[in-house]
């Protein structure tokens, strides 16, 4: 006994636009490989830019600081000179036992150990382990051993922190 199941157009069509939507949603049928071509294992992803080394030195960082931050370039000088003011209650850096420097991420109450990451582009950022230049690290401004200026790289961080300035305090006498 043989069964010949015939559908009309419409149900192919309703078939095809199913097997259509199931492929949008996630669903996937399996690839065949007929050999002699490439695999389908995607390439190694290239080293991480947080294997390049920055061009400061955690060590660079460890001290007392004045501290504050600007929105307007127009007020950088000013905002340095203010933060040099606020070493009667200082911005302490500390060395991170694992190397890096205890400072605060952005609206975190406690601080973390930090690192220093070089990029491929030149920048430097302060941020956790992993790759450099994501949201939840700082990229150095500039830094002349005095002077510390960063930025969060997350936009909406960026805004609210806006420039930040450390200006380092005078060693105790």
């Amino acid at each position: 006994m043989r069964h010949d199941f015939k559908l009309p157009i419409s149900s192919l069509s309703v078939l095809a636009a199913g097997l259509l939507l199931a492929g949008c949603s996630g669903f996937s049928l399996p690839s065949f490989n007929m050999g002699g071509g490439s695999s389908d294992t995607p390439p190694p992803p290239p080293p991480s830019a947080s294997a390049m080394p920055s061009k400061y030195a955690a060590e660079e960082l460890v001290g007392r600081w004045g501290f504050t931050s600007y929105q307007k370039e127009a007020d950088r000088a000013r905002t340095i000179n203010t933060a040099r003011g606020l070493c009667k209650t200082p911005y302490v850096i500390a060395k991170g036992p694992g190397g890096g420097v205890m400072m605060h991420l952005a609206d975190e109450r406690q601080p973390s150990e930090l690192r220093l990451k070089g990029s491929p582009s030149g920048k430097n950022y302060i941020g956790p382990d992993g790759e450099a230049g994501v949201g939840q690290d700082r990229e150095i401004i500039s830094f002349d051993g005095r002077v510390l200026v960063t930025r969060y790289v997350d936009p909406d961080a960026a805004n609210r922190y806006g420039n930040m300035v450390y200006v380092r305090c005078a060693a105790r006498a």
